[in-house]
């Protein structure tokens, strides 16, 4: 009897292990990005590439909206205090599958944009060229300013019970960080 509660023990160790194991969370990577400085000032262009997890993608095909949202700050580094922000700016993308008409749309500020499948609506929400971060002004020559750029998929939008839902789930998690120097 002894023998058999220690191998049950075991068991239920092991199952318990593998049902706790740690899903890796589904990544986003920077396949491009440019800093252009320009009479009209300074400007991002990117491009991210990352795959929707399943359980978003069937979220998105139940009507659950995405909003996407890319964020940029420009900074100027100070030896005494906390880097200097010089100027901040974001986008953000809404992604949606309309059921009835079969097509994805994604809004951005007021334009709105329709797809027949799912791989040309990402590809509009992946990248952005030319986004204005900040007037020729407010850059100084000589200065080793940066920016801080992210992108994520914004779980903050999402309707509230499903908030909820999601919290720590990995699958969810989509997000990059950067940094990028520039003279």
């Amino acid at each position: 009897m002894g023998a058999l509660r220690a191998v049950l023990f075991w068991v239920f160790l092991v199952l318990s292990a593998a049902s706790h194991a740690q899903v890796p969370a589904p990544s986003v990577e920077l396949s491009n990005i440019e800093v252009n400085r320009s009479e009209e000032g300074l400007s991002l262009s990117f491009a991210v590439r990352f795959e929707l997890p399943r359980a978003v993608e069937d979220a998105l095909l139940k009507g659950v909206p995405l909003h996407f949202v890319a964020e940029a700050d420009l900074m100027r580094p100070r030896w005494y205090w906390r880097d200097k922000r010089i100027a901040r700016v974001n986008r953000t993308w809404r992604l949606a599958y309309q059921p009835l008409a079969r097509q994805y749309r994604v809004s951005f500020g007021g334009l709105n944009q329709t797809f027949i499948n799912l791989n040309d609506a990402l590809a509009s929400v992946r990248r952005a060229t030319d986004w204005k971060l900040a007037e020729l002004n407010d850059l100084e020559d000589g200065k080793r300013d940066y920016i801080s750029f992210r992108y994520k998929l914004d779980t903050s939008l999402l309707p509230r019970p499903m908030q909820i839902g999601i919290s720590g789930q990995p699958d969810w998690d989509l997000r990059l960080e950067n940094t990028v120097r520039f003279e």
